[in-house]
This record gives C-alpha cells, sequence and structure tokens, in this order.
C-alpha cells in the first residue's frame, strides 16, 4: 500500500469516525440536559422578557430554534454539529492525515467533554463550541492567505462567531483579544503595521457586531430593575465578605457609614457563612442577603475598592482561594461536574410543558461520566499541562496554522485564566472552554504530527 493511498484510507476512517460519534452524542443526549439556568433562560426566551441576568443573547438563541421546534432538540443538533464541523475542518487545515487521527478521534469522542458535556444545554458549551470553530477558522484563513485573493467568506464567519461567543460568556471577548494578537502576527509578513490593523481590524469589527447582536436581542421588557448590573453586584459582593473572612482586620466603614446595622449583620452573619466553592451559601440565612442588596451600588463598590486598597492581601488570599475551587476543584462534589436530565423551577417547567427528571439512559450515561471522576478526563489541571504541551510543540513547527492553533490553547488558558477575577462558584462548566480547546489541539496534532514530516512547516 503506497503512502499516499494509506493517508487517504486514514483520512476516510477518521472522517466515519467522525460522522458516527457526532449521531451517537446527539443520539445518547436528546433532547439535551438542562438545568435550573438553562429552563430559566429558555423561559425567558420564549415570554420574550427579561427574567435573568445571565447573557440574552444565549436565551435568544435558544429562542430562535425553539420557535422552528419547540424544545432544545434542534438547538442540541446544531450546537454539536458545530463542534463535530470544526474537527472536521482541522483535518482540512492540513495536506495530509495520519493514522494517529482515528484513534484521536474515537478518544475524543468517548471523553466525557463530548460524550457527555455536549449534550448539555448550557451557555459554557455553546461559547466552548463557538470558541474552537473560532480558531480552525483562523487556522483556514492563515493557511489560504494571499495577498491578492482573501478568504472574505471566511473572515466573515470568523468575525461572527467570536461577536457571538463574546456575548454568549460575560468575558469570552477574550477570544477575540487573542485571535487578533494571532491573525497580526500570521500576516507579519506584510510588515508590522499593516499586520497590526489587520488585528486591529477584526477586534473592532467584533466589538462592533458584538454590541449589535446584544441590542438586538435584548428584551424591551425586564421584570428586574437593575438587573444589567446584577452579575457586578455579587462578584464585588462576594469579595468584600471573602476579604472579610480572610483577614479579621478589616472593617467596612463606607456600608457603616450608610448603615451601621447592615455592616454588623454581613460581619455578624456573612463572614461565617462564606466559603470559596460557592457564592450560594450567603443565602442560607435570609438577613445576609437582604443587607447586601439593600446597600446601593455605588456603595459597595466604593467600599470593595477601600478594602482593595487598604487590604491587598486579603483580597489576593480570597481571589486565590476561589480560583483554587473552580480550577483545580479539590472538592469536585461541590462543583456538579456531571449532569443529565432536566430540573429547574416548577412553574417555569410548567409554562414550557417540560417534565423534571432523569430517565434510564440519562442515568447510563451519568453512569458512564461517574468512570472518569477523579481522573485526568475531568480534571482542568491535566487540560492545562496538555494545552501547555501543545503550545510548545506547534511553536517549534510554526506553520500558519499551527500558530492559530496554538491560539486556540492560549485563548483556553486566558480565559481560565480570567476566572481569578471574577469567579464566584466552582462549577466545573465554566471552564470547559479550557478542556474542549486541549482536545481540538490533541486532534489536530494527531491529524498530522509535527515529528513524521520530513519537511516542517509545510501543510
Amino acid at each position: 500500500m503506497t503512502s499516499t493511498r494509506s493517508r487517504l484510507i486514514a483520512e476516510r476512517v477518521t472522517q466515519a469516525i467522525l460522522v458516527v460519534g457526532f449521531l451517537l452524542v446527539v443520539a445518547a443526549n436528546m433532547p439535551g440536559h438542562l438545568s435550573n439556568d438553562s429552563i430559566r433562560q429558555l423561559h425567558e426566551a420564549r415570554a420574550g422578557v427579561r427574567e435573568t441576568w445571565a447573557p440574552v443573547v444565549y436565551a435568544s438563541i435558544l429562542g430562535a430554534f425553539d420557535k422552528i421546534i419547540p424544545g432544545t432538540g434542534l438547538y442540541l443538533i446544531a450546537s454539536i454539529f458545530l463542534f463535530f464541523a470544526s474537527l472536521w475542518g482541522i483535518m482540512g487545515s492540513r495536506a495530509r492525515v495520519s493514522w494517529f487521527a482515528p484513534l484521536a478521534a474515537v478518544a475524543l469522542v468517548l471523553s466525557p467533554s463530548v460524550m457527555l458535556y455536549q449534550g448539555i444545554v448550557w451557555k459554557d458549551v455553546l461559547f466552548a463550541n463557538l470558541g474552537v470553530a473560532s480558531f480552525v477558522l483562523l487556522a483556514h484563513i492563515a493557511k489560504v492567505w494571499r495577498a491578492d485573493q482573501k478568504p472574505w467568506i471566511a473572515i466573515a464567519a470568523l468575525v461572527i462567531a467570536l461577536a457571538v461567543a463574546g456575548q454568549v460568556r460575560q468575558n469570552g471577548l477574550i477570544t477575540a483579544i487573542v485571535a487578533a494578537g494571532v491573525l497580526g502576527w500570521t500576516l507579519r509578513g506584510l510588515g508590522w503595521h499593516r499586520a497590526a490593523m489587520w488585528g486591529l481590524g477584526l477586534l473592532t469589527a467584533v466589538a462592533v457586531i458584538s454590541h449589535i447582536v446584544a441590542l438586538a436581542c435584548t428584551p424591551k421588557t425586564s421584570l428586574v430593575q437593575g438587573i444589567e448590573n446584577q452579575g457586578i453586584r455579587s462578584l464585588i459582593q462576594y469579595d468584600i465578605v471573602g476579604m472579610a473572612a480572610n483577614d479579621p482586620a478589616v472593617k467596612l466603614e463606607v456600608i457603616s457609614a450608610q448603615s451601621p446595622s447592615v455592616a454588623q449583620t454581613i460581619m455578624t452573619y456573612g463572614v461565617p457563612l462564606y466559603v470559596p466553592e460557592r457564592i450560594d451559601y450567603l443565602q442560607q440565612n435570609p438577613r445576609v442577603g437582604q443587607a447586601l442588596d439593600g446597600v446601593p451600588l455605588r456603595v459597595v463598590g466604593l467600599q470593595w475598592i477601600s478594602l482593595i486598597r487598604h487590604h491587598p492581601m486579603a483580597y489576593i488570599h480570597h481571589r486565590w482561594d476561589v480560583f483554587d475551587a473552580v480550577f483545580m476543584t479539590p472538592h469536585i462534589d461541590s462543583c456538579l461536574p456531571l449532569y443529565v436530565g432536566v430540573d429547574g423551577p416548577a412553574e417555569d417547567l410548567a409554562d414550557l410543558n417540560l417534565t423534571s427528571g432523569v430517565d434510564a439512559v440519562d442515568q447510563k450515561l451519568y453512569n458512564y461520566g461517574t468512570r472518569f471522576l477523579d481522573t485526568p478526563a475531568i480534571s482542568h489541571l491535566a487540560f492545562a499541562g496538555l494545552a501547555f504541551a501543545l503550545i510548545v510543540g506547534l511553536l517549534i513547527r510554526r506553520s500558519p496554522q499551527d500558530i492559530a492553533m496554538a491560539g486556540l490553547m492560549m485563548s483556553g488558558l486566558a480565559f481560565a485564566g480570567s476566572f481569578f477575577l471574577i469567579s464566584i462558584a466552582c462549577d466545573y462548566r465554566y471552564l470547559y472552554f479550557l478542556d474542549l480547546a486541549a482536545l481540538a489541539g490533541m486532534f489536530y496534532v494527531a491529524v498530522d504530527p509535527p515529528w513524521t514530516r520530513a519537511q516542517s512547516g509545510k501543510a
């Protein structure tokens, strides 16, 4: 068998595995697993009224598919297809496919990150799929870029994917920043000035389209006033309590000047409830939530700034503990590492004509996922290590596509790192993009390993 024929067979086998894998993941998870967040956002979309402070764009996406076929089945197919199409695109970004590719494809499909997580209706999953798709598009752009002919369709698709990703996750624009840097580096042969202009142009286009998308998706009616600031309020309130818990010298002078009783309530009842795993524990005592929410946002913000200025180490210790909880997941059972079934507010379920529960297939899928607990397959640290290793390998070969895929790894790591500043819970799904980026990078390297090429750098 000639080398060319062997590679062609490897490509066909890998494609068949991806097709079967797509169908298998869809069949195992239809019509999707919905948690409380999923139910509330689907309900918001169907009602056309702002009910949560979650990203409005994700609710609108659910609503768009729901209008075609009620429920989340069609959305789930589209989301899973986006990821598998990206894997197909990874094969197309290289000139040949090695026999490592089908092995990697099987491992990828059977991983809980794909077999289980791709079936959950969470914005984190869609964001991860959009992020992977964006850098695969960037790899194709880098591969075919010519001075006399630009791949405008791929560029437009890249802008849209990054813009939507930036609205699906509040810190998702990190992917656009990395992508702009990758594009600039890829085009450095044009001269650094022109390359920088392309990078800035991409970032500007993403920012503009992202803003337009957000405006178009925002409902005219909201059930809660000030809902747009709820995320910021929750974060800084958690930080205030966390700093007080980490340093006995912390005093809430700014809040006390506004209301001494509120400050006393926070210190007396809120601080003992603090844990770095999640903010929700502060709600165990209703007085704490009422006290925190009763303080004007401006006052809470000033108190937050004052504490960071005067007790910076308390802030760093608190933030490190919270980041450790979400990145290292030392108490993974508290971080919802697996999820199947349907659950949410009873009234919303009734309105959506959905029934809560876990069926037999869901339970088998959950049992399958538990086999990977406490293994590298469900470990952000392990995927971060894989991402670092892939970056090193790709930067050694440095073909244009390699730089784009290294950018995907960097984007996943940067996204995960941003949770040092913004995390308020340790849910495993928050850093799912890092895991999926590393898996996609592993597949990319398996398709055409650098060490198998006689002449590195050629596509």
